[in-house]
């Protein structure tokens, strides 16, 4: 009886809600369609518009042609560009295992609520990153300056020609001006997964004899892998894309040290709007977002197989 009733319920319920079990259900478009727009409009079409016009060609004769792949294959065989692509990879191989390093070494200090003030050391080392690039390196460049600013002052005092602007390590002193504007944004990153750990693991370890050392190298640098992997690739992406940095100290350092090809973005940008060429900047953009999205995608899945192991 008991089923039968059950039964007929069912039946009376499925008779008084309606359900089509054949038209989609568009209604999560409702809330999605504003921002699809924007992405469509502002990150899609100007990808398939850079492809567009990387296969045309200015000529002073003849206006704008159809190349195909002419300004790939011319790009294959730039050494301005590649020497602006090895560049940035010299760049991202010293400067972003330093920054992370950093960032995790700070994350660790405040996860082990020793440090006295945590609220204005967590405020003060992520304050650089809401300083704009463009103010960050005005400020550092004219600290920079040989013969003003900070290093001047100390040259000055200590009876020293040091010269940080200087083309040996000027690579450096831009590596030094990311890192501190960056190195905040990533400890929170580290911090925000180390709060997930429960401190009750700690007290756990503590009771079965485990030193700090070990409650670090067991439990909490484990728990930075995933987190290490996103900060990985977001710094990978941003290191291939450096531009501001370059770009304004090029006005404060003497001579030609910072070429108009000193990046691969610099090169696009100065071909583009000032050799009139943007049909090869436009092929240049395409072949770097090709090869940071393949590096990116080889970091992903190594870390894909560590988490896995």
């Amino acid at each position: 009886m008991t089923s039968l009733h059950e039964e007929s319920a069912k039946i009376q319920i499925e008779e008084t809600i309606p359900v089509n079990k054949h038209r989609p259900d568009w209604r999560g478009w409702k809330f999605m369609w504003p921002f699809a727009l924007v992405f469509i409009f502002v990150f899609i079409i100007p990808i398939f518009y850079a492809i567009y016009i990387s296969l045309f060609q200015k000529r002073m004769i003849g206006g704008t042609r159809f190349v195909g792949f002419s300004n790939y294959a011319d790009l294959l065989h730039d050494p301005l560009f590649w020497g602006s692509v090895g560049r940035v990879a010299l760049f991202t191989l010293i400067q972003v295992p330093v920054m992370l390093f950093l960032a995790a070494a700070m994350a660790l200090a405040l996860d082990s609520m020793k440090l006295h003030g945590m609220k204005f050391f967590r405020i003060s080392t992520f304050l650089p990153y809401a300083v704009p690039a463009v103010v960050s390196t005005m400020v550092w460049g004219f600290m920079y300056g040989a013969k003003y600013g900070l290093v001047g002052s100390l040259n000055n005092f200590l009876g020293t020609h040091i010269d940080v602007l200087q083309p040996k390590v000027l690579l450096a002193a831009i590596g030094n001006i990311n890192t501190w504007e960056f190195t905040g944004y990533n400890m929170l990153i580290f911090y925000s997964s180390l709060s997930t750990i429960p401190h009750s693991l700690y007290e756990a370890a503590a009771i079965d004899g485990a030193s700090e050392w070990s409650i670090i190298r067991r439990i909490k640098l484990p728990e930075l892998r995933g987190s290490l992997a996103i900060t990985v690739i977001f710094s990978i992406i941003g290191s291939f894309q450096l531009f501001n940095e370059p770009s304004v100290l090029k006005n404060m350092v003497p001579g030609n040290t910072i070429a108009t090809y000193y990046t691969p973005n610099m090169y696009a940008y100065n071909l583009s709007f000032t050799a009139n060429q943007s049909n090869y900047a436009a092929a240049l953009a395409i072949v770097m977002a090709i090869i940071t999205m393949a590096i990116a995608y080889i970091v992903q899945l190594k870390s894909m197989k560590e988490q896995m192991k």
